[in-house]
């Protein structure tokens, strides 16, 4: 199997508080799953000795976010590679849940392997784009992957759909059998 030098993730995190109320919270849009079976996950078998990991990770869990980047056989270049504000259809700012503040954007973590190269310095960190279905990320982070290191090979985990010049493995998709059996050893 060819290894990837870009592995982007958007983890399906198991919060400690469901938001029942008003059937709100992840567990009641999609099959979350608890860190110990992500971070058991094969994904270094899946990585370039040369790959940068770009992973969507929960505010209230930074320290799972570490264990899991760690699993994986990675180290932590930076918590805010992407800080994604998010916007409503209408172009006002989203008010979402939060324990502390009223959440309206998320964070992706930058994590490596090896010394994996970027191909431009002029990638931006903030993105300001609207929400879309629940928990579902902006193509604009992934074009701006592939704009930071350039024709790499890339793979997108959790995938919700498949994106052209990626290979995708999720419970959403139709994911490559080869892609699965690497994982799920």
């Amino acid at each position: 199997m060819s290894q990837y030098q870009v592995i982007y993730a958007d983890p399906p995190w198991q919060f400690r508080d469901s938001a029942n109320a008003g059937k709100r919270g992840a567990v009641h849009k999609y099959p979350v799953m608890r860190i110990d079976d992500m971070c058991a996950l094969n994904v270094q078998a899946l990585a370039a000795p040369d790959c940068l990991l770009a992973m969507w990770w929960v505010a209230a869990m930074p320290y799972e976010a570490l264990s899991l980047v760690e699993a994986w056989g990675f180290k932590l270049k930076t918590m805010k590679g992407f800080t994604w504000h998010k916007r409503t259809v209408n172009g006002k700012s989203h008010i979402g849940m939060g324990h502390w503040t009223r959440a309206n954007s998320e964070d992706c973590l930058f994590a490596v392997r090896g010394r994996p190269k970027r191909v431009s310095c002029g990638v931006r960190q903030f993105i300001d784009a609207p929400r879309g279905q629940h928990s579902a990320k902006p193509a604009e982070a992934r074009e701006r992957l592939e704009k930071l290191m350039g024709p790499a090979r890339r793979l997108e985990l959790f995938a919700r759909a498949k994106a052209q010049g990626w290979d995708a493995w999720g419970n959403q998709v139709e994911s490559d059998a080869k892609i699965s059996r690497q994982l799920l050893l």
